[in-house]
């Protein structure tokens, strides 16, 4: 199997169309994080510095798989990071992938990463840790799920009723709209969201130039197959709760979430959750994608919870030492009975690849 390294844009659209055929034929792969589209448009955000390359498997002259990556001078990260919810490879099935050779033909000395989905072929060896990721499947409708939530004894859909009836008793009835094209809902929507990271102490991810044309970007698109979608919550002329979702092939990522705090005792995020798989019955999306992060609501939401891993693949290289000592710190202070000690090493490396990835 033959690797070649290329730009998005020097991919042809035979071979565009053939990544979009061989991911929309797997349902496991059917994340918009996986898709040509999302490569494509981290490339033209971040515009003439970008550094997205694409590792184009092929045999034969035929293209076999597909995987898209930022490649530096020395190392390589996912692309689109810190932004990108999941990372693998998509080709056709049984086609055999040497993580190391993809890193050699990148010319770099590793690849870092941080969400690669279960079951990658060729990542196997090189995991060096997992968290849960969660999502809601509802191939046979909302009703079958939710009957489903509660004979698992999950309430959060029960409660989220009664809070909007009391938002309806209280406030005003909610209005749900998808695929909303407000260009002021999408700016509340940022805003709250860069004031909830503000208020947090956390990194305002959409202060790197880049990363806020690219949501722009993803606002303003109207391909068919890929881009975003902005789901909205009003009370009267007030916008309550908003996300704005990555979509593609059958599958919704949550992405952007955010509501205004002054409703906060009706829960309108709930109920815009809710809403959002209510309407996707009458839609052609099945899945509600909900990442990784141990939360309470996606805990109780959720019916599928898969593991995503974090690690490396290394050359013979500085790079990959440097990195391998780095996980043995980590693995040595997570293995300690340190308490918050413990997670220091884990949180400095993720902090570490948060600054690279939005430079």
């Amino acid at each position: 199997m033959q690797i070649d390294i290329v730009r998005p844009d020097e991919l042809t659209a035979a071979q565009v169309e053939h990544w979009a055929g061989l991911q929309g034929g797997d349902t496991r792969l059917h994340s918009p994080f996986l898709s040509p589209g999302w490569a494509r448009a981290v490339a033209a955000a971040q515009g003439s510095r970008a550094n997205v390359k694409v590792a184009l498997l092929h045999e034969g002259g035929e293209a076999r798989g597909f995987m898209a990556v930022k490649a530096g001078l020395l190392t390589a990260m996912p692309v689109g990071a810190p932004m990108c919810d999941y990372q693998g490879l998509v080709a056709e099935p049984g086609t055999p992938f040497d993580a190391v050779h993809m890193v050699q033909a990148l010319g770099v000395g590793r690849f870092d990463f941080c969400h690669m989905l279960e079951g990658q072929s060729g990542f196997e060896a090189h995991l060096k840790g997992a968290q849960p990721s969660f999502a809601i499947d509802m191939p046979e409708g909302y009703e079958a799920y939710a009957q489903a939530r509660r004979a698992a004894g999950v309430t959060a859909l029960k409660d989220t009723d009664k809070k909007r009836r009391k938002m309806e008793r209280e406030a005003g009835t909610p209005v749900f709209a998808a695929f909303s094209r407000s260009r002021a809902d999408f700016d509340q929507l940022i805003a709250w969201k860069r004031a909830q990271w503000k208020a947090t102490g956390q990194t305002d991810v959409l202060a790197a130039g880049w990363t806020s044309k690219l949501v722009r970007d993803l606002f303003q698109s109207r391909d068919p197959d890929f881009g975003g979608v902005l789901f909205t919550l009003h009370v009267g002329e007030k916008l309550v709760a908003a996300q704005f979702n990555l979509r593609a092939h059958g599958a919704i990522n949550s992405w952007l979430i955010g509501h205004d705090p002054a409703f906060e005792r009706w829960s309108p995020g709930m109920i815009l959750f809710q809403d959002i798989l209510r309407w996707m019955d009458s839609s052609p999306y099945w899945r509600l994608d909900l990442g990784a992060g141990d939360y309470r609501f996606k805990r109780e939401l959720a019916n599928v919870v898969t593991p995503v891993s974090h690690g490396f693949v290394g050359d013979a290289s500085p790079a990959a030492l440097m990195r391998g000592a780095a996980y043995a710190l980590r693995q040595a202070a997570e293995s300690l009975p340190l308490g918050p000690v413990s997670a220091l090493p884990g949180k400095a490396m993720r902090r570490l690849d948060l600054i690279r990835g939005l430079r």
